[in-house]
């Protein structure tokens, strides 16, 4: 049936809660009664937290009954990566070593979803320890399969929560993305995503008591995935802002002043001229003309700012940072778990410290011509990757189709380096498969991406929730 509970948007869901129109517990019923349906072909959602799902959507449901103001989320059930805590339950990043590792505490983005009124309903799978490979595969979990068709990967990291997303299992899932982690699942599952600019989002990416090194606490940003670009506003404006946990997070009002139309848009279609599947190229073309009908300025570019520059110092930065910590990480990736990041390291070697030091520099001048580009270029429209989506584990079959893969998504390496935000979103399906294009923008000016989102989306949607395919 289409009026299901669990087809509508979270905007809907929450929107009934509140009117009274239905329950949050029978909203959570129709989810868990549709996990326990499609998860089984799935297999997206990894430790499912009913009892204590069942008792968040009580409390929202006795709130409701005593006449308290709900959240903009109230009752909306969703789920959260493998990396990021939810009290109570192991945060196992997909490995055996930590299985066991329960919580404390919420991390920030779930602590602000559950006050706004949203109910944790479970784990989602994802790469091992994120670094086993571009496709969602754990050697805790298992694989996750692609609700489209079982013979294309549902991409990686954030694999499980696109997945879920898609079949309707939740209409929200919570992600992170350091290079398309959140963007390319969104893309191959045919859903909307949202990497936030740097220190947008309070976050905590400790594994243990220590944080992270200069790389993996610059490049990593929680980010929600979502059936509609509307849910990932509504999402947007309840986990932007400062918070005491994360200095990093910043105070900038979540949606900007509008700015002068028409809004200049620059048109990448093949980032560093490497070439772009056709199906991909029409993707983009596609979404252009979306732009154009909706009256944006779409100027085709030949280029974004040093993009081959970008790739190499992102590069270097993330591989010295991992090699030091090598030895103790690789065994922890279960068989054959390491070799994605030794055939990286092996081209890639580390640096020294002065090379290192001169990088962060080179981050600063990328970053300023970037923002010196996007001034005249308000928006970036381009591809998510620049290959169709590719089967399970085709990453992992030799250096040369890893190396493959990688460029593909160069676009959103090139982005995450930068700190920016963008907004994936589908423009249409080719092969019977979704097409995905992002919108990249200013710091702190995801409004823009999201605007510029919703108008491809209106035009070019595609169906989602689905049924699991073969």
């Amino acid at each position: 049936m289409r009026d299901a509970l669990w087809q509508k948007s979270a905007g809907a869901q929450a929107a009934a809660v509140r009117g009274g129109a239905v329950t949050a517990t029978a909203l959570l019923a129709a989810h868990l009664e549709r996990i326990a349906e499609v998860n089984p072909a799935v297999n997206a959602v990894t430790q499912l937290i009913a009892d204590r799902a069942h008792a968040d959507a009580d409390a929202v449901d006795r709130r409701r009954a005593a006449g308290e103001k709900l959240g903009p989320l109230a009752g909306v059930p969703f789920t959260v990566k493998e990396t990021t805590a939810v009290e109570g339950v192991p945060t196992t990043f997909g490995a055996t070593a930590f299985r066991h590792a329960t919580a404390r505490a919420d991390a920030p983005p779930v602590a602000r979803l559950r006050a706004a009124g949203a109910v944790p309903v479970g784990h989602t799978n994802m790469p091992t320890l994120v670094l086993a490979g571009m496709h969602t595969r754990s050697e805790l979990f298992g694989d996750t399969a692609n609700p489209w068709s079982r013979a294309v990967t549902p991409g990686g990291s954030s694999g499980g929560d696109g997945a879920a997303v898609a079949s309707g299992m939740v209409p929200l899932g919570l992600g992170n993305d350091a290079g398309g982690s959140v963007r390319i699942p969104a893309a191959f599952c045919g859903v909307a995503g949202l990497k936030p600019t740097t220190g947008r989002y309070p976050a905590d990416h400790r594994i243990g008591p220590d944080d992270p090194a200069l790389a993996a606490q610059e490049l990593v940003v929680d980010g929600p995935l979502a059936r509609t670009v509307a849910d990932l506003r509504l999402v947007h404006g309840v986990l932007a802002g400062a918070a005491p946990c994360d200095p990093r997070a910043v105070p900038v009002p979540p949606f900007g002043v509008p700015l002068p139309a028409p809004l200049k848009v620059a048109k990448v279609a093949d980032p560093g001229g490497e070439g772009v599947h056709p199906s991909v190229r029409a993707a983009v073309d596609a979404a252009a003309d979306a732009l154009s009908d909706a009256g944006y300025e779409v100027c085709e570019v030949p280029d974004v700012p040093r993009l081959d520059e970008t790739l190499e110092a992102y590069a270097r930065m993330t591989l010295t940072e991992f090699a030091s910590a090598w030895p103790r990480l690789k065994p922890l990736l279960g068989e054959g778990g390491h070799r994605y990041i030794e055939w990286c390291m092996a081209r890639t070697r580390p640096v020294d410290l002065a090379e290192y030091l001169r990088l962060t520099g080179v981050r600063l001048g990328i970053r300023r011509d970037w923002a010196a580009f996007l001034t005249e270029y308000p928006l970036v429209l381009g591809p998510v990757f620049t290959l169709p989506p590719f089967a399970p584990g085709e990453e992992l079959r030799d250096p040369e189709s890893s190396l493959r893969l990688q460029r593909a998504m160069r676009l959103c390496t090139a982005t995450s380096f930068a700190g920016l935000p963008a907004v994936a979103v589908p423009a249409g399906t080719a092969d019977g498969l979704p097409r995905g294009v992002q919108l990249i923008g200013r710091p702190y000016r995801e409004d823009l991406c999201l605007n510029a989102a919703e108008e491809v989306e209106r035009r070019l949607a595609v169906p989602v929730p689905i049924d699991p395919r073969p």
